[in-house]
């Protein structure tokens, strides 16, 4: 085996030929960390002529003049072949330590364990446990789910072999019921240009303050939209109040119809109870008309990476006051559409809270996600090698400041 620098082509070739790529392993990636102050090394580890595992090393300097080294997605290679892993990882730890590294971070884009809808273990399932073992043997350090950079746990739904049909048959029955109101109702689906994301941020901001999480600022999603180009997109669902009315007219007319014809009290009284319903929904309707001062409302904006073999759902806001029009449910319905009919094997919803199958907080972002059918995808996380002092100093730093962070917080309580 031979370590050696390769170029951005070489491991573009390579990468486009993995299984284990995605967006974040991408060059654009690369490229938008340069933009904002990285340094950027593409190497790699050759069995004859043939590359047989790959890593774009990403580093900044931090405290002391050193350099955290991070490794995005990555490294690329078969974490089965120990010889190989081995001599990789000592190769990058020299590579890193003779460039200021006080640490190596990798996070390979592997399964831990196969996990299904709800969570837990598929008994003879896929399994990566030795690949972990591999790494900590390596003297890799667990990073603590504060300090990582990426998310560990995912929901999937495969798309490969599968109709619209199949895959609306197989959502819960709820999911399905919602997805049909929103096309019933009219909700649109616009695509943005790059001019017109800050409609798209404005609703993220809104959410993040909301939520109480950070939000990427305006600047990096127009980097990104020049970077992945075609392969990203960026979405705005919206709502025409007039056409909504009208809808909610029309089956206010089929509502009384069916009264008039009915003929037991139990289905009159379920009938008269959707009438209610409806006059409450017109109401409401021209209420916000009153209060907004407009036609069309903006309800949810949503970004997607189209990379193959997923597609990715990785950003989306709602306005809070809209979100019982249910936009992100028709919005997901239209990227699987169009994942079966560009030939993507999957569709990735992305991040869902660790250890789902305890219920942790903000459990409810994984049930919007099941509801669509799949199941639960874990990696094995994210790992750093500690290069020299500085490591521990900072260790150190970290585990200071999140006691403090700790106490504060019990302090308010």
């Amino acid at each position: 085996m031979k370590f050696k620098a390769i170029t951005e082509k070489e491991y573009q070739k390579f990468w486009n030929k993995h299984p284990q790529k995605t967006f974040l392993s991408s060059i654009e990636i690369g490229k938008l960390r340069k933009q904002n102050g990285f340094g950027v090394d593409f190497l790699g580890v050759f069995e004859g002529d043939e590359l047989v595992a790959a890593a774009m090393l990403t580093s900044k300097v931090r405290r002391f003049n050193k350099k955290d080294f991070y490794c995005p997605r990555g490294p690329l290679m078969d974490y089965n072949n120990k010889a190989l892993v081995d001599y990789f990882v000592e190769k990058l730890k020299d590579f890193a330590k003779k460039n200021d590294g006080y640490a190596l971070r990798i996070d390979p884009y592997v399964i831990k364990q196969q996990r299904d809808i709800n969570g837990d273990v598929v008994e003879g399932g896929e399994d990566n446990l030795n690949a972990i073992d591999g790494l900590k043997a390596l003297g890799f350090k667990k990073v603590p789910v504060a300090r990582r950079e990426q998310v560990a746990w995912m929901f999937s739904l495969d798309l490969e072999g599968k109709t619209e049909e199949q895959i609306m048959k197989e959502m819960s029955a709820s999911t399905r019921q919602r997805v049909r109101r929103t096309e019933r109702i009219g909700i649109d689906i616009r695509e943005l240009k790059k001019d017109e994301l800050g409609a798209f941020q404005d609703i993220l901001d809104e959410t993040a303050e909301r939520k109480s999480f950070h939000s990427r600022d305006l600047k990096y999603h127009q980097d990104m939209f020049d970077l992945f180009g075609d392969q990203i997109k960026f979405f705005i669902t919206s709502l025409d109040l007039d056409k909504y009315s009208k809808t909610l007219h029309a089956e206010l007319d089929e509502k009384n119809d069916q009264l008039k014809k009915a003929k037991k009290d139990g289905e009159k009284k379920n009938i008269e109870k959707d009438i209610v319903s409806l006059n409450l929904k017109l109401k409401e309707a021209e209420e916000i008309r009153e209060k907004s001062g407009k036609k069309v409302i903006n309800l949810s904006s949503s970004m997607f990476i189209l990379m193959q073999p997923e597609v990715i759902y990785l950003e989306s806001g709602n306005y809070n006051q809209y979100m019982k029009f249910n936009a992100q449910y028709l919005i997901q319905w239209e990227l699987i559409k169009y994942g079966i009919k560009h030939g993507f094997r999957k569709h990735n919803f992305y991040g869902i809270p660790d250890e789902i199958n305890t219920h942790p907080k903000d459990y409810g972002i994984y049930e919007f996600k099941k509801g669509f059918n799949g199941y639960v995808e874990e990696l094995i996380g994210e790992y750093e090698l500690p290069l020299g002092k500085e490591y521990y100093m900072l260790h150190a730093i970290h585990k200071t400041r999140d006691l403090i962070q700790k106490a504060k917080k019990i302090i308010k309580r």
